[in-house]
C-alpha cells in the first residue's frame, strides 16, 4: 500500500463518517449505507485509481437516490 492510497482512504473514510452521522441523525438509509461503504471499502480495494473511482461513486449515490 502506498501513501497516496492511504491518504485517499483516510479522506473517503472521514467523508463516510460524515455521511454516516447525517444518515443516522436524519434516519435516512441511503446516506447511512454509503457512509458505511465509504468507511469500509478502502480496506478492501487496492490501488489509487480504483480507490478514487469507488469513493467518488459512493459519494454521488446519495445525490441521485434522494427520497
Amino acid at each position: 500500500m502506498d501513501s497516496a492510497t492511504l491518504l485517499w482512504g483516510f479522506l473517503f473514510g472521514t467523508i463516510g463518517a460524515g455521511f454516516f452521522l447525517y444518515g443516522k441523525k436524519e434516519r435516512k438509509v441511503v446516506p447511512l449505507a454509503c457512509g458505511i461503504g465509504l468507511m469500509v471499502f478502502p480496506y478492501l480495494v487496492s490501488g489509487v485509481v480504483l480507490t478514487v473511482l469507488v469513493g467518488l461513486i459512493l459519494m454521488v449515490i446519495p445525490y441521485f437516490l434522494r427520497h
